[in-house]
């Protein structure tokens, strides 16, 4: 599985929101865009849009001034992996994939009982579902910390490697 660019940079905004609010970064709760931009090496105009996208959804609150920013809008606990995902990108395998891209037959040959391509992506589909289900924006966390404190401060590809090691568990 290959995360989009605004899944794995939206989960690693998640991930440094989750940090402020366990207090271990200085300053008050909230982060502002500019913060998270330098922090994970993202411009902040994708922060920005990767931030709205998640607000929308209910995922962060955001507060206007001179002391605003974005916080978590609940705990890292209660954040499912598959919720963010499902809402920055979507699944892995496009149930309506065939009703766009059917070849040249009148009907798709997935649909077909005999099909057995789509049988192993619907499979690969419920896999991945379970996976990101399991795991929780505070399993991120404890994975970045973990990463952090073998090998120093560096946020590439924390998000990915958290959902291998959940997998091969």
């Amino acid at each position: 599985m290959k995360l989009t660019a605004q899944e794995e940079y939206g989960l690693r905004c998640l991930v440094r929101l989750a940090r402020r609010a366990r207090g271990q970064t200085p300053g008050n709760q909230s982060t502002t865009i500019p913060e998270i931009a330098e922090a994970e090496g993202v411009s902040p105009h994708n922060v920005a849009k990767y931030l709205s996208v998640l607000r929308k959804a209910g995922f962060i609150d955001s507060e206007r001034g001179q002391h605003g920013g974005y916080t978590l809008a609940r705990p890292a606990t209660e954040i499912s992996v598959a919720d963010v995902v499902a809402t920055l990108g979507g699944p892995l395998f496009d149930t309506s994939f065939c009703d766009h891209y059917s070849g040249t037959d009148d009907a798709c040959q997935h649909t077909a009982i005999d099909c057995s391509i789509r049988g192993v992506w619907m499979r690969v589909q419920g896999a991945v579902d379970t996976v990101l289900r399991q795991t929780t924006l505070q399993d991120l966390l404890q994975t970045a910390e973990q990463h952090e404190r073998a090998h120093g401060d560096s946020p590439v590809g924390l998000v990915s490697s958290e959902l291998l090691q959940v997998e091969g568990s």
